[in-house]
């Protein structure tokens, strides 16, 4: 079946990631690897059909048998790490937007907490393009990627759908919060305008049990998790 405009309108999510996980083509340092979250599987299989066929640069597509653990199914899409690697970002999204409609697509760089709007300059600001270049982003933003940032802990699951982070543990209901921002714990503290929360202590007690050995407190409805040098803000959302 050929794909029309929009045919994939309302089943694909906005934000995309790009070296949030493993090639299976190659080595990772030489292959930048795209995972979109798609809503149904016929979909998914729709877009890996769509993206092989349509891009001479894509060197595999290919989507997950089954349902992950967000409720969605990835489709994955791997391509050289060289310097075109931007302008061939910019290329799919923009066939992905005709057929999606979703005008701005928003990508998140090795599991980023922070996501920002796909254009030639952001990406050419945070893509490795080379094997040096890239080894050397993954050491220095090791924190930033939300599964290393709860690596203090006995954490099972951990997911960031758009903007809902979602941390599961065996034999415990999961935890869902909506991000607010993620920065140097100097400049997450300098940002707030909330007081410091005392009357919700047994709350922030009971996420210290949850997530392990953190400094968390609480800021208005906010809660701030610090690791090292690394803050996170969030708001929890009630299931």
């Amino acid at each position: 079946m050929t794909l029309r405009e929009k045919d994939l309108k309302n089943l694909v999510y906005d934000i995309f990631e790009i070296d949030s996980y493993k090639s299976k083509m190659g080595d990772d340092a030489d292959i930048i690897t795209l995972s979109f979250s798609v809503k149904e599987k016929a979909a998914s299989d729709d877009l890996v059909n769509f993206i092989e066929k349509g891009y001479d640069f894509v060197l595999d597509a290919d989507a997950t048998p089954g349902e992950q653990s967000d409720g969605t199914y990835k489709v994955f899409v791997e391509i050289e790490r060289n310097r075109h690697a931007p302008e061939n970002i910019l290329e799919l999204t923009y066939g992905l937007t005709q057929l999606t409609g979703i005008e701005n697509f928003r990508f998140r760089y090795y599991k980023n907490f922070k996501s920002q709007y796909i254009d030639d300059n952001s990406l050419k600001e945070v893509l490795p393009l080379n094997k040096e270049d890239y080894e050397q982003v993954v050491n220095e933003n090791n924190l930033s990627n939300y599964k290393n940032f709860f690596n203090r802990g006995f954490i099972d699951d951990i997911t960031l759908l758009e903007n809902t982070l979602t941390l599961k543990k065996k034999w415990a209901d999961p935890l869902r919060f909506n991000v607010i921002d993620f920065d140097d714990t100097t400049n997450i503290m300098n940002s707030l305008t909330e007081s410091l929360n005392f009357n919700d202590f047994g709350e922030t007690i009971f996420l210290v049990k949850y997530l392990g050995d953190y400094n968390i407190t609480k800021y208005g409805n906010k809660f701030v998790f610090e690791n090292e040098n690394k803050a996170l803000v969030v708001e929890r959302i009630q299931t």
